[in-house]
């Protein structure tokens, strides 16, 4: 019984940590809609979604958000690519991600909601006044993507 207790107890931690997250996340994006931001970015992800630093978040919540870029859709990575056409352009993409952001010289972060699971916050990453959006785009990278069901990248 006690472990069972212990496990209960550890559930219930993680859901009231849950739960602030995703409070947090609602009050700084319905703060800052649609606001750029110069926050770092600390690391690429994958070709449509970036980590910057998010010193403003209460302890213990990490110091640390992702984005995802809305309005379009990249490859996916393994294991969920669906084939090895989609795990290659997932790589492509990720790459040219890397690269159009370690090149910038001024970074902008700009939110625009939450995701659904309340883990990432959506918008658009800015690099030297372009939007990543609009980049992944125009070089072959990522499609419009406005919540349809998505098309495969194995075709």
């Amino acid at each position: 019984e006690s472990n069972r207790r212990g496990r209960n107890l550890f559930s219930l931690r993680r859901m009231k940590k849950k739960n602030t997250l995703a409070a947090v996340l609602m009050v700084v994006t319905t703060a800052a809609l649609a606001n750029p931001y110069n926050w770092p970015i600390t690391r690429v992800i994958d070709g449509d979604t970036v980590a910057f630093k998010a010193d403003f978040m209460p302890a213990p919540l990490k110091q640390e958000l992702s984005i995802r870029v809305l309005g379009v859709d990249t490859p996916e990575k393994m294991p969920r690519a669906q084939c090895d056409k989609e795990a290659k352009a997932a790589l492509a993409a990720s790459e040219f991600t890397k690269t159009a952001v370690s090149k910038a010289k001024v970074t902008q972060i700009e939110l625009k909601s939450h995701d659904k699971y309340g883990g990432r916050v959506l918008g658009d990453v800015i690099l030297d006044g372009k939007r990543l959006s609009e980049m992944l785009i125009a070089n072959g990278h990522a499609r419009p993507y406005k919540g349809e069901k998505k098309s495969s990248w194995c075709e």
